[in-house]
């Protein structure tokens, strides 16, 4: 689990433009990261 303050694990994922974009990208920067868990669900 990440707590507040913690720094983030590197990653990649593929943006809207279908490009890829890893933690790298933003070096020297903020970076605020959200999710919703349930997007791709039914209902």
């Amino acid at each position: 689990m990440i707590a507040v303050g913690d720094q983030a694990p590197a990653f990649s994922f593929t943006n809207q433009d279908g490009e890829t974009v890893t933690l790298d990208d933003f070096a020297g920067k903020y970076v605020l990261m959200w999710w919703y868990p349930k997007a791709d669900t039914p209902g």
